[in-house]
This record gives structure tokens, C-alpha cells and sequence, in this order.
């Protein structure tokens, strides 16, 4: 008989393998930190988070809209939705293991210029 503590945990490893992450990066038009952080964000999520990512990037200047609605007042930042804790990311996103570790992907403590905030 397995001990229901080990299948329990089993369980929620397995859970945890299969959670979509929802980004959102806002930057400001295409200005050099605007695209090292697109680019920086998108090889993250190709080799940390292969098909278990939903990543939108939304431009300042073209839907102020949805950075009004988000209260974004510095660009780039990423917002991690999900999974819970929502969590902002700023910079150019070129502090990789900061940002793996503020998404839950690597359990080394942060060092770098990139700001990790958690609401």
C-alpha cells in the first residue's frame, strides 16, 4: 500500500507540470530594452515552459487602454496572472534566473537589476 502522503504529493507534482502560465509584457514601441525584453521572455518560456505558456505582448502606445487598466507606470514589465501570486517583473527581463525564480521555475535565490514584485 503506498503511503497516501508520497500519492498526494505525486498528485500535486503532476498538477504542477501541467499549469498554463498567463504572461502579459507591456512595453513602449520598439525601443532597444522594449525588444531584449520580448526576446528574453520568449526563449524563457520556449525552453522553461514549452506549450504550457500564454504570452501576450502589448504595446503602450497602441492599447493605453490595457496599461491604464493593469496600472503600468514603467515599461518593460511582464505581469505573471497565473499561476497565483500575481507578480510584475521589471526591466528587460535579462536577469534569467531572477525571472525563473519569480515564476516558481528554479528555486535559486535572485540576484541582478531586473525588479521582482508579488501582489
Amino acid at each position: 500500500m503506498k503511503n497516501p502522503k508520497t500519492a498526494t504529493q505525486a498528485f500535486e507534482n503532476a498538477l504542477d507540470d501541467k499549469q498554463v502560465f498567463v504572461l502579459k509584457l507591456f512595453v513602449s514601441g520598439m525601443t532597444p530594452s522594449s525588444i531584449r525584453a520580448v526576446q528574453n521572455i520568449r526563449k524563457i518560456c520556449q525552453e522553461h515552459l514549452k506549450n504550457r505558456f500564454e504570452l501576450q505582448v502589448i504595446d503602450i502606445y497602441q492599447q493605453p487602454d490595457m496599461a491604464k487598466e493593469e496600472q503600468i507606470v514603467a515599461v518593460p514589465t511582464l505581469i505573471k496572472k497565473l499561476p497565483a501570486p500575481l507578480q510584475q517583473f521589471l526591466g528587460d527581463l535579462s536577469d534569467k534566473e531572477k525571472i525563473l525564480v519569480g515564476l516558481n521555475l528554479s528555486p535559486k535565490a535572485p540576484k541582478g537589476r531586473d525588479e521582482m514584485k508579488t501582489q
